[in-house]
């Protein structure tokens, strides 16, 4: 089907820089029919009669803030469930969490802070919450979980903890019946594993307001950085890095790596994965970047 109202070369490239600037997200060429087709929705509601007049919505209206949410979520692509990747998860249980007790033990300290980066509708956050909840020497941690999405429809989703089958997809039954409760037809999260997450919104190029997240111990950033140029790729990378404490973690997803971005992480050969680690003598990341 072609789009009702057609999109020029030039509104498409005014377009798809406005949303580069904001938030990172890169749009090649290809990419015209999809910004087409999905804000001329955003068109639509608004009657407006091309894109170059929503563009100008976009900067100058004064309900520019809220359309631009609207945008965000129209753009994004939020496919995710329960324990996704789980060779990954094995790679976090068996491995990761047992080096970073020692090391907490070391330290005297009794503290677990994890960021979910990209979250979307919070299957990410609760399955690492649920994880936890199967450590015993983690009860008497003060445990956090932070999950952050720039889109506000899937972090409604994410704090509402309501799922349908399609999140259940890779859920063993019986973590089903341990961490859920039927509800309506669906599945919600149970109390002990939302009380161990906070989910916000969070643009990961606003580094003045990622700073404010303080210290890590863990970064999940899951099939999220395919979605930025090699700029936004370094800027989000480098932000991670500030935020782990050293010999922490990050884990992406199975497709990236930091090839041609950093060489300022450890690659780190487990059993499972191959996950990155900041070095413990690690200072700043800028000589690391090609």
């Amino acid at each position: 089907m072609t789009p009702e109202i057609p999109m020029s070369a030039d509104e498409f490239r005014l377009l798809r820089d406005f949303v580069y600037q904001h938030c990172g997200l890169n749009f090649t060429e290809d990419s015209k029919y999809l910004l087409e087709k999905r804000l001329g929705r955003r068109l639509q509601k608004h009657n407006l009669k091309n894109f170059k007049d929503y563009y100008y919505f976009l900067r100058y209206n004064p309900n520019k803030d809220q359309e631009l949410t609207e945008v965000i979520d129209e753009l994004t692509t939020n496919e995710t469930y329960f324990f996704r990747e789980d060779f990954q998860l094995r790679t976090f249980v068996e491995d990761i969490l047992p080096e970073i007790r020692k090391s907490k033990e070391r330290e005297g300290k009794q503290t677990l802070r994890i960021w979910s980066a990209g979250c979307s509708s919070g299957e990410e956050p609760y399955t690492i919450a649920m994880l936890l909840l199967d450590q015993p020497w983690l009860k008497s941690w003060r445990v956090e979980v932070i999950g952050t999405d720039i889109s506000q429809r899937v972090l409604h989703m994410a704090r509402e903890g309501l799922y349908g089958e399609a999140s259940f997809r890779n859920t063993e039954s019986q973590q089903k019946m341990r961490f859920f409760s039927e509800q309506a037809g669906k599945m919600r999260v149970k109390d002990d594993v939302r009380n161990l997450v906070t989910i916000s919104h969070l643009n990961l190029f606003d580094t003045a307001r990622i700073a404010l997240l303080g210290k890590m111990d863990v970064i999940f950033c899951r099939n999220v950085i395919i979605y930025f140029d090699q700029t936004g790729k370094r800027s989000v990378i480098e932000n991670f890095f500030q935020r782990l404490v050293p010999e922490g973690f990050l884990l992406l997803g199975h497709s990236e790596s930091l090839i041609n971005i950093s060489t300022a992480f450890q690659l780190r050969h487990f059993k499972h994965d191959m996950v990155y680690q900041k070095p413990v003598t690690a200072n700043t990341m800028t000589g690391g970047v090609p």
